[in-house]
């Protein structure tokens, strides 16, 4: 069936080796691995859960994170929630997750109670915003970080496993020496105060693993959060390939379902498309264009890159991408399949449609 992604386990396993040596072995950090950009994908999981240096997976939905929970705890591995809990599912976080990411002081005193109620003591990462604007406390408030620190440490069922921080995800604020140097003064801060010791300094995800083969990774830091980096290849600081990774691990597939020579200029006064935005085309002539089974309820067409470089990616709708297929040396028919690499926007979409069929090479 088509549309298709191909994921490639032997080169996802290949990045998976890549980023774990260089997080581990050269950055000295715990390795958090994030399977929300595949749904929690059970092939790859399997893979993750069995990789000797990975310590979490890790997960935005606690609907992810409960599929693999069993298997992450027979292979010795932790799970992690990324995204801040809501109170509305704080049950399904004592039950199903080791260690959350968390920056409100009232959903921690909620969480307390609920992991009373199942006799656990749940651990947390206190979210310290460093400038990015997303999630945490904002760093210049140490005042707050601190009486914050000082209400979690008298709560029975809860332990500050340690603090964390968000970079490049909203604000695009990239990673550096001076902001995650930053952190790790807040974290020294908060044991010299009230006299604990931090299991976890998180220093963010596949933006800041850079640092560590320029050697700028402040000492300190001793956890990563990879995700990109891992099924991409990606340094998301400044969007450069890792050494020993490759972007190829996933390919799409889609079928051509009407190839027919046409103008490129719609005829007719232009209005809005069906997403409300107002196109712009080009008068290129006649063109041959080509319609794949597949559109923006299934992918973005912005980060998906065909194979076949003479192939021009026209626009779409909902369920058809069209395509400019002039140039092509390869006799393209009614039925035939174009290939796609993705971008992490791509992979996203095809990984949570349920309309896109899922192949494994072994």
């Amino acid at each position: 069936m088509y549309p298709k992604v191909i994921i490639d386990l032997p080169k996802l396993k290949q990045n998976l080796d890549a980023v774990s040596e260089t997080t581990k072995d050269r950055g000295g950090c715990s390795l958090a691995i994030v399977t929300k950009v595949l749904c929690a994908d059970p092939q790859v999981v399997k893979m993750i859960a069995a990789h000797p240096k990975v310590d979490l997976i890790a997960d935005s939905r606690i609907k992810n994170i409960a599929t693999y929970t069993d298997i992450a705890h027979e292979n010795g591995k932790k799970t992690m929630l990324l995204r801040i809990p809501m109170l509305s599912e704080l049950a399904e976080v004592v039950r199903y997750v080791d260690l959350c990411q968390i920056s409100e002081v009232e959903t921690i005193r909620r969480l307390n109670e609920e992991a009373a109620k199942a006799d656990k003591v749940q651990k947390i990462l206190l979210m310290i915003d460093m400038g990015d604007l997303r999630e945490g406390i904002f760093f210049k408030d140490r005042d707050l970080i601190q009486q914050a620190v000082r209400e979690i440490i008298d709560m029975e069922n809860i332990e500050l496993y340690g603090i964390g921080v968000n970079l490049t995800c909203y604000g695009a604020i990239i990673p550096k020496y001076e902001n995650l140097n930053g952190l790790v003064e807040i974290a020294k801060e908060i044991e010299v105060q009230h006299g604990i010791k931090l299991s976890m300094i998180s220093g963010g995800n596949s933006s800041s693993i850079y640092l560590i083969d320029k050697g700028e990774l402040p000492q300190g830091i001793n956890n990563l959060r990879l995700g990109e980096s891992f099924v991409l290849g990606n340094d998301t600081a400044y969007e450069t390939k890792l050494p020993g990774t490759t972007d190829e691990a996933f390919v799409l597939e889609a079928e051509i379902v009407e190839l027919k020579s046409k103008p490129s200029l719609p005829i007719g006064e232009v209005g809005v498309d069906a997403f409300g935005q107002k196109p712009y085309y080009e008068d290129r002539g006649i063109m041959d264009r080509a319609i794949i089974a597949i559109g923006k309820q299934d992918v973005d067409i912005d980060s998906m890159t065909p194979l076949d470089d003479r192939i021009e990616i026209m626009g779409g709708s909902s369920d058809h991408i069209i395509l400019d297929v002039t140039k092509c040396k390869e006799d393209y028919s009614l039925g035939s399949k174009v290939r796609f690499k993705l971008g992490y926007g791509g992979l996203l979409k095809v990984m949570t449609s349920a309309y896109v069929e899922k192949e494994y090479l072994i």
